[in-house]
């Protein structure tokens, strides 16, 4: 059968659907289709706390797009998830009702640790050694979520106000950094040769312009140098010469600040980069509900 999730998002929103496959008790899950439109909600919600009757909108035009797009692959079960932009939102509820009305959507607005949570669960379908310690970054246009991984267990995760559109706009507080130092510095346990797992569209990106191969490590030196070089050159340069889409050309440098801040304070070298995302871990979490009513 085949399943959606929907990533309502601070800079863009998501459709992945998948096809999940069960054979012998055995769940497999294959990528269908992937449609992201670039309605940035965090660009508003940072800036005035609210989100325009514009991209209210784009929002519910996006939705109903979305909705024929499902129709056609015949869809069977989809979740549709908020993130930091709508939880932010004074004016949340009136979305949430309008795109209900108008586009047939019931939008779920996710805490900060349900979405780290989510994002953590996709650890399991990457057949990572379970030896090593990992740290999941996930940077997204609002949050960052950080979940710390020992020995094949989530040890805590948490989910921080330091995004890429945040940045661009009200920018990130200091107070978040000393939040995040804290949660990194206070470990249960001593954590050695930690790996970073890093997830989100620029990371991928960066990956991607470091000419990697799937399951090469991007370093931390990698990163540091592609940040040199975008921030060399102005937008329309990054676009062009860098091949980027224009709402990914301004905010892949917070990104690469962000990750790269992080995995200085965390001592980390290297990063993983799976290409994985909130939209696998709700349809993941999906198929695991799936397969509990399985005979």
């Amino acid at each position: 059968m085949k399943l959606a999730a929907i990533d309502i998002g601070s800079n863009a929103i998501r459709l992945l659907i998948e096809e999940v496959r069960e054979f012998n008790g055995q769940i497999r899950i294959d990528k269908v289709s992937l449609t992201r439109v670039p309605v940035r909600l965090g660009e508003d919600v940072f800036t005035t706390g609210r989100i325009s009757e514009e991209r209210i909108r784009q929002l519910v035009k996006t939705m109903r797009a979305f909705w024929y797009i499902m129709d056609v692959h015949q869809v069977e079960m989809f979740r549709v998830c908020a993130t930091s932009a709508m939880r932010e939102a004074k004016n949340r509820k009136t979305v949430i009702e309008t795109v209900e009305r108008e586009a047939n959507f019931k939008i779920e607005i996710l805490s900060g640790e349900e979405e780290a949570d989510l994002i953590f669960s996709n650890y399991f379908s990457q057949n990572l050694n379970t030896k090593n310690d990992y740290l999941f970054i996930d940077v997204g246009g609002g949050s960052t979520e950080l979940t710390l991984i020992r020995k094949g267990k989530r040890i805590k995760g948490k989910s921080f106000n330091a995004g890429t559109v945040r940045a661009l706009t009200a920018g990130i507080d200091k107070s978040v950094w000393k939040s995040i130092t804290k949660w990194l510095s206070d470990q249960p346990e001593k954590v050695n040769n930690l790996i970073a797992i890093g997830t989100g569209g620029n990371v991928n990106t960066l990956f991607k312009l470091q000419g990697k191969k799937p399951q090469e490590l991007l370093s931390i030196t990698e990163i540091k140098n592609l940040h040199k070089q975008l921030v060399a050159v102005n937008l329309d340069e990054r676009i062009f010469h860098y091949k980027l889409r224009p709402d990914r050309a301004d905010v892949i440098i917070p990104a690469c600040e962000i990750y790269l801040r992080i995995m200085e304070l965390a001592g980390i070298k290297n990063m993983i980069v799976p290409k994985i995302g909130l939209s696998d871990g709700m349809i993941l979490h999906m198929a695991e509900q799936l397969n509990l009513e399985l005979p």
